[in-house]
């Protein structure tokens, strides 16, 4: 039966406001919008990779809810799904913001969010009709930044990951572990309801660490100089914790400055495991969304059944690439992932 969506996404979004020139928040004399949010960000770049997306919310009906909602339909997401709830004048409930330093040297970027008393974050059951949404895609994804902001949110997450799974929809679920948002024992504690449900797992070094337990062997505090081949330790030991899950993705980055990181990703992809090409010394501009871009390529190689060599190595090629846009989407294309993973220069095009 031919569905409606290829992917289906879950969350919360925010409007970010990005101070200029690497400047500190508290000595900018202007901010940049721009969009952000774990959920939007990966329906956006894989609508950007040809497939068909939506996203569900709630939004406040105000400037940020539209200014949200016209950036996402500008990239092809779906927005049939949103529930827009009245402003009431004051923002008792309010769209979710988040402030942005990009760090430079050894200064590393920072993020101030501004999310309590989003909308979402009141979502009570029944509000979403799961079996009607996640009846008409491929695949649902979702993330823990969402499952952080209030206990009704996760409630949500774990109740639409269970009908996905009645309905024999693929599921994926990147951990997105925010330290500001939640403490270790909290997340983990929503994890054993998650991830029970989930196909394809998605995280970096610390996600796994802090909201599994499961610690690389030869990890540092500051998770830098990180050897791949030890993360498929860490893979092997998720998929023994949850049999069902058939891939286990991860990115590893050094951060050696705020505008210079390695960045490699490796993944076990049903037992086998995979490691891409590494990319040394990496330029960045904004090194936010390049987990998300991670994810969406990984779901794009799997929606089009793609061998898992070329997964692996089109994510870290289509996820380097993102760290030289600002802003959390990737607006690389298919064409210029696929040139860099099979090792194109960057020679000017003309």
């Amino acid at each position: 039966m031919q569905k409606t969506y290829d992917l289906v996404s879950f969350g919360d979004a925010m409007v970010s406001m990005v101070a200029s020139d690497h400047a500190r928040l508290d000595q900018a004399n202007s901010l940049e919008l721009a969009m952000a949010g774990a959920e939007l960000n990966v329906a956006s770049n894989v609508s950007a990779l040809g497939y068909k997306t939506a996203w569900v919310s709630k939004l406040v009906d105000v400037w940020s809810g539209h200014f949200i909602k016209f950036r996402g339909q500008g990239r092809g997401v779906d927005f049939s799904h949103v529930k827009f709830v009245p402003f009431d004048g004051k923002g008792t409930v309010r769209n979710s913001i988040c402030f942005i330093e990009l760090g430079i040297g050894p200064r590393p970027s920072k993020q101030v969010y501004d999310r309590a008393y989003s909308p979402l974050s009141f979502v009570q059951p029944g509000e979403f009709d799961w079996d009607n949404i996640l009846g008409q895609t491929r695949w649902f994804h979702t993330t823990g930044i969402p499952a952080a902001l209030s206990e009704n949110i996760a409630n949500e997450i774990i109740a639409a990951l269970k009908i996905a799974k009645q309905l024999h929809v693929k599921t994926s679920f990147d951990l997105n572990y925010r330290s500001t948002l939640w403490d270790v024992a909290s997340a983990r504690k929503v994890m054993l309801q998650i991830l029970p449900n989930v196909d394809v797992l998605i995280g970096n070094e610390e996600d796994f660490e802090k909201m599994l337990g499961i610690k690389a062997e030869g990890s540092t505090t500051g998770y830098s100089k990180i050897d791949p081949n030890t993360y498929k330790g860490v893979a092997l030991k998720a998929t023994e914790m949850y049999p069902n899950l058939e891939v286990v993705a991860t990115t590893l980055r050094d951060a050696k400055t705020g505008l210079l990181n390695d960045w490699q990703t490796v993944m076990l992809y049903r037992g086998t495991y995979y490691i891409s090409q590494r990319y040394n010394n990496l330029e960045i501009q904004d090194r936010t969304g390049g987990g998300d871009s991670f994810a969406s390529a990984v779901i794009m190689g799997m929606l089009e059944d793609r061998d898992p060599d070329y997964i692996i190595n089109f994510s870290a090629a289509y996820s380097a690439l993102c760290h030289g846009f600002n802003g959390d989407w990737n607006w690389a294309t298919r064409t210029e992932a696929e040139h860099v993973m099979n090792g194109a220069n960057a020679r000017v095009i003309r």
